[in-house]
């Protein structure tokens, strides 16, 4: 489960930890090549890129609102 941890500046998302501190941007969701689910891209600071998919629109809405939600709380967003 994907859990959020504002208080240090890092936030999980599938398995990684997120230093929110060190995005820079986050792209809208869409469909992922090939029919494979849904996908948003976070990119951080020295051009590296993180696009975790999921099934459904649904939870990748929800799942960058999440995000979206720790960056504005952290002080990042």
């Amino acid at each position: 489960m994907e859990t959020e941890k504002r208080q240090s500046g890092i936030y999980e998302l599938q398995g990684y930890a997120i230093a929110l501190d060190k995005i820079v941007f986050i792209t809208r969701v869409f469909e992922a090549d090939g029919g494979e689910g849904y996908q948003f891209n976070i990119r951080f600071s020295g051009d590296l890129r993180l696009a975790p998919r999921y099934s459904t629109r649904h939870e990748a809405d929800l799942q960058r609102a999440l995000l979206l939600k720790a960056l504005v709380a952290s002080g990042q967003g």
